[in-house]
């Protein structure tokens, strides 16, 4: 739960101390022989409003003042976790993301793919045209994957000229095609020098075997695959299983196919 609403009820519940901090105040005031609940019992009887007033603007107050430290704080571990110049998460808040979704994975079995991507040649952009172009060229990467996730995909600046892409309950298939969707954008867009990207693909999927899958296994097959793409010349898409997950390169229909049930399935 977010802090902005854990807060505020924590502090409706400790509000609850104010009328009761009247009633034993009122109690040492008018010493008796009676119980301190006979005596609570005739206090509330006796001035009732009094004490709602007491209670429900006690309770207001520190839930209003609880909502804005909460939301505070969320803002504070938003900023922590996001990358400055891209709006898309830094990589602690996507290793955070990925150990979540890691999970998930071995509770329910669901297909899950990471995607890592590399821009081609982005120093030399820096070099030929200055940094500010360099960061216009990763605000614009940041741009295309944002508009390419799912409201549970998770995008991110995992360094550098690296970004990431965590996709869940998305087969192998899929994955590349959401890829090839994004290395397509990338290159094609109005800039006024060439920019390409190359996308190492990895996925998990229910066909694993009895083996544990961990976030640093899948990250490790992603890297290689990215790694393969730069190596075959860059600005391509290639895939790499897991260790102990099958994973066969789908067909170009069978592509279409993953990009289709990419678009068009209710985000889980």
């Amino acid at each position: 739960m977010r802090r902005r609403y854990a807060y505020p009820l924590i502090g409706a519940v400790l509000s609850v101390g104010a009328p009761i901090g009247l009633l034993v105040l009122r109690g040492l005031q008018h010493p008796t022989t009676s119980s301190w609940f006979e005596l609570a019992a005739k206090e509330l009887a006796g001035d009732p409003v009094d004490y709602a007033y007491v209670g429900i603007s006690t309770a207001v107050a520190f839930a209003l003042f609880g909502f804005l430290i909460g939301r505070q704080d969320d803002l504070l571990v938003e900023l922590s976790q996001s990358d400055a110049l891209t709006g898309l998460r830094n990589a602690r808040g996507f290793a955070h993301r990925l150990d979540e979704e890691i999970t998930r994975f071995d509770r329910y079995q669901k297909p899950l793919a990471l995607l890592f991507l590399d821009l081609d040649g982005l120093k030399r952009i820096n070099d030929r045209f200055g940094h500010r172009a360099g960061d216009r060229a990763l605000r614009h990467v940041a741009n295309v994957i944002r508009a390419e996730l799912r409201r549970t995909d998770t995008g991110a600046r995992w360094g550098g000229d690296e970004f990431a892409i965590l996709t869940p309950n998305t087969s192998a298939t899929a994955a590349i095609a959401l890829a090839e969707r994004v290395r397509s954008r990338v290159a094609r867009q109005d800039l006024p020098w060439q920019l390409t990207a190359s996308i190492g693909v990895a996925a998990v999927d229910v066909e694993s075997s009895d083996e544990r899958t961990d976030s640093a296994t899948l990250r490790r097959a992603a890297d290689a695959a990215l790694y393969e793409a730069k190596r075959q010349g860059g600005n391509r898409v290639t895939v790499q299983p897991s260790r102990g997950v099958h994973v066969r390169r789908p067909s170009t229909l069978e592509r279409t196919r993953g990009a289709e049930h990419h678009d068009s399935r209710e985000a889980s």
